[in-house]
C-alpha cells in the first residue's frame, strides 16, 4: 500500500499548483504527506487490529481515524472531515467525495476476494462517505488493486471497471486541457484509474496521473495503489518514500507491509515487472523510527538481490502481459475478437526483426565489424528486404498500414521455403483501412511493441511458443465473452 502513500507525497506539491505535463521531478524536499496517507494507514492499522473481522472493522476504522488523525490537523482535511475526525460522536455524512477511494488502498492488498475486497472497502468507507458515489468510488478502487494484484492484465482490468463503475471510454490526452480541480468520486476515480491503464511502470502511472491536474495528490494516491499492485515499487523509489515518514506513520506501514508483503518492480530490459509477494528472511523491526528505516532499507536491498534471478515463467508472464496490453491500442474501432490478426503477425514481424538484428551484430563481431559481410545471407536465417525491417516501418508517419502490408508482403516473397503464408494467413486484418486504424493508432501499436526486443537472446523458442498459445487462449476467450 506504500504505492498510495507515494502517489500522495509526489502530488501534494501539485494540489494547489497544477502542472499538465509528466515531465517534473519526483520526490522532493517540496513534498510531503497529507491526510491521504494519514487516512490510509488509519485503514491499514484499522484493518491489522480487526483481523479483518468485518463486525469489528467500522468500529476500529472509525477510532483508528480519529486516532491518527487528530495529531496532524493541517494536513489538509476538507471541512466536513475535519468535523468528523473531532466529532465524539461521528456519524456517516453522505459525502461522495473522493476522500472515500483516496484511503482505501489497503483493503485491495489484504483482502484473498475479490468479494472481501468490496466488504472490507464498504465497512471502511460508510462511516462517513455513505453516499452511493462514494461507496462505488472507493469499491472500484479497492477492486482495482485486487485485480492487478492477481494478476489481470490492464485490458481485463479496464473491462472490469468499465462493465462493473466508470465508462473508460476516454484518454488523458483528450482531457488534460480541461480538466480541472474536482473532488468528487465520480471526477477523480475513472481519471486516476486511466493514469495507470496509460502507464508502463509505477513511477509513469504517478507521472500520468499528476500531468492531468485536478486533485492532484489523491489522484496520484489512488493510481498509485493500483500501479504498485501491478507493477511493484522500485526499490530507489522505495527507500526515498519512507524518509517521508514519521515513527507512529511508518510504524503501522511496517505492521502492514509484515503481514501483507509489499511487491518490487523489477526492470526487465523495457518491460516492468512485479516480483509479488517477497519472501524475506526476516520481518522488519518496529521500534524506534532509525531502525525501522535501517531495517526496511536493508528489507529492500535483499528484495532486490532475489529478484535478481528472474525465472523464465515471471519473464514469459511478463511477456503475456505486455503483448495483451496491445490490444488496450486496438480498443474501440477493432473488435475483440480480431485482435489475434493484428497483435500475432507484429509479434511475429518484430522476432524477426530482431533476430535479425542478433545475427547481424555477431556477423560484425566475427568479422571485425565489416558491414557488408554481415549483410551476406549465409549469415542469416531468413532474408529481410531494404526497406522492410521493423525500424523502417517504426519510422513511418504516413500510411502507416500500407508499410506494415508491404513488409510483410515483401518478407514472404523473399523467403518463399521458410516464411510462405506466415502473414498472408492473417488476411481478415484490415491495416490499411483508415476509418478503421488511423496512422496515429497504428504508430502508437507500433511503439509499443518497440518497447519489448523478442529476439532468441531475450526470449527461448518455448516461451515465444507460449506466448502465441497464449495470446490465442485470450483472444478465444474474448471471442467467447463477446457472443455471450
Amino acid at each position: 500500500m506504500l504505492g498510495a502513500i507515494i502517489g500522495d507525497i509526489v502530488g501534494s506539491r501539485f494540489e494547489w499548483n497544477n502542472i499538465k505535463t509528466k515531465e517534473f521531478e519526483f520526490l522532493t524536499y517540496k513534498c510531503a504527506i497529507t491526510d491521504d496517507s494519514i487516512m490510509s494507514l488509519s485503514v491499514a492499522k484499522a484493518i491489522i487490529d480487526s483481523g479483518k473481522d468485518l463486525d469489528k472493522l467500522s468500529k476500529l476504522a472509525i477510532r483508528c481515524m480519529q486516532d491518527l488523525g487528530r495529531p496532524y490537523p493541517d494536513c489538509g482535511y476538507g471541512g466536513m472531515f475535519r468535523s468528523w475526525i473531532y466529532s465524539d460522536t461521528p456519524l456517516p455524512y453522505n459525502s461522495f467525495g473522493n476522500g472515500a477511494a483516496m484511503r482505501v488502498s489497503a483493503c485491495g492488498f489484504a483482502a484473498t476476494s475479490l468479494e472481501e475486497a468490496r466488504q472490507l472497502s464498504k465497512k471502511v468507507t460508510e462511516i462517513s462517505h455513505n453516499h452511493p458515489e462514494g461507496l462505488k468510488g472507493a469499491e472500484a478502487t479497492a477492486t482495482a488493486i485486487y485485480l492487478a494484484r492477481e494478476g489481470k492484465n490492464i485490458l481485463e482490468i479496464r473491462d472490469y471497471i468499465n462493465e462493473h463503475y466508470y465508462p473508460m471510454n476516454f484518454t488523458l490526452d483528450a482531457i488534460r486541457e480541461n480538466y480541472h480541480f474536482n473532488e468528487t468520486c465520480q471526477e477523480t476515480v475513472p481519471q486516476a484509474i486511466m493514469a495507470f491503464l496509460e502507464s508502463n511502470g509505477f513511477e509513469d502511472a504517478i507521472r500520468n496521473a499528476i500531468s492531468i491536474g485536478g486533485d492532484s495528490d489523491t489522484l496520484a494516491a489512488i493510481t498509485g495503489g493500483i500501479a504498485e499492485a501491478y507493477y511493484g515499487i522500485p526499490t530507489a523509489i522505495r527507500k526515498h518514500a519512507l524518509t517521508f515518514l514519521d515513527e507512529r506513520l511508518l510504524k503501522i506501514l511496517m505492521e502492514f507491509e509484515n503481514i501483507y508483503a509489499p511487491q518490487l518492480e523489477k526492470s526487465n530490459g523495457d518491460i516492468s515487472i512485479a516480483v509479488k509477494k517477497l519472501s524475506r528472511g526476516k520481518k522488519v523491526e518496529t521500534s524506534s523510527r532509525e531502525k525501522m528505516i535501517s531495517s526496511a532499507f536493508d528489507a529492500a536491498d535483499e528484495d532486490y538481490e532475489s529478484s535478481l534471478t528472474i525465472n523464465e515463467k515471471t519473464t514469459s508472464q511478463s511477456l503475456f502481459a505486455h503483448l495483451f496490453e496491445a490490444c488496450n491500442i486496438l480498443r474501440g474501432p477493432i473488435n475483440q475478437d480480431e485482435y489475434k490478426s493484428y497483435v500475432t503477425p507484429l509479434l511475429f514481424y518484430k522476432r524477426l526483426s530482431d533476430v535479425y538484428d542478433e545475427e547481424t551484430a555477431k556477423a560484425l563481431e566475427d568479422s571485425g565489424g565489416d558491414e557488408e559481410y554481415a549483410s551476406f545471407p549465409e549469415n542469416h536465417r531468413f532474408i529481410i528486404p531494404d526497406g522492410c525491417h521493423w525500424n523502417d516501418v517504426r519510422e513511418k508517419s504516413e500510411k502507416v498500414g500500407s508499410a506494415i502490408v508491404s513488409a510483410m508482403v515483401e518478407i514472404e516473397r523473399a523467403n518463399p521455403d521458410t516464411l510462405y503464408g506466415v502473414f498472408s494467413s492473417f488476411d481478415d486484418a484490415t491495416w490499411t483501412d483508415k476509418n478503421k486504424l488511423s496512422d496515429g493508432r497504428l504508430k502508437d501499436l507500433v511503439e509499443h511493441m518497440s518497447k519489448i526486443k523478442v529476439g532468441n537472446n531475450n526470449y527461448s523458442a518455448d516461451v515465444m511458443g507460449d506466448s502465441y498459445e497464449y495470446l490465442i487462449k485470450k483472444f478465444a476467450d474474448l471471442s467467447k465473452k463477446n457472443a455471450g
